[in-house]
């Protein structure tokens, strides 16, 4: 459950070092966004030689979140730290590589599948 000027940590390669969420698509009637969700960030810190350059803004979608949230089959999911993988906007394809970290199911299931298969582990 994150909300506009969240920190998101990158779970990819593409040379962001930390992310801050200013946009949530149909935020007019939403407040939140979850796991899954295509937000607008802005890259507050990033590397000199990566791929996305400081004050870039970028589209990404949400992989991990602290909040739990409730899945239909009654399990709830929780994760350690708020996360993102930067996205080609056009393409809805990783900028980066790699992926880092688990992510959550809701991703594959809003049809991110390059980003699943990428990732270590879905759960």
């Amino acid at each position: 459950m994150l909300q506009l000027r969240s920190i998101l940590t990158p779970a990819d390669n593409c040379g962001a070092k930390r992310l801050r969420l200013i946009q949530i698509p149909g935020a007019w009637k939403r407040k939140w966004a979850y796991a899954g969700d295509v937000v607008t960030a802005v890259v507050d810190q990033a590397d000199p030689t990566g791929v996305v350059k400081d004050s870039e803004i970028v589209k990404a979608v949400i992989v991990r979140a602290r909040k739990e949230r409730g899945r239909k089959d009654g399990s709830y999911i929780r994760f350690d730290d708020n996360a993102a993988v930067i996205i080609d906007p056009k393409t809805g394809d990783p900028r980066g590589t790699r992926i880092f970290g688990p992510v959550a199911r809701e991703v594959k299931d809003r049809g991110f599948n390059k980003i699943a298969s990428l990732a270590t582990e879905v759960l």
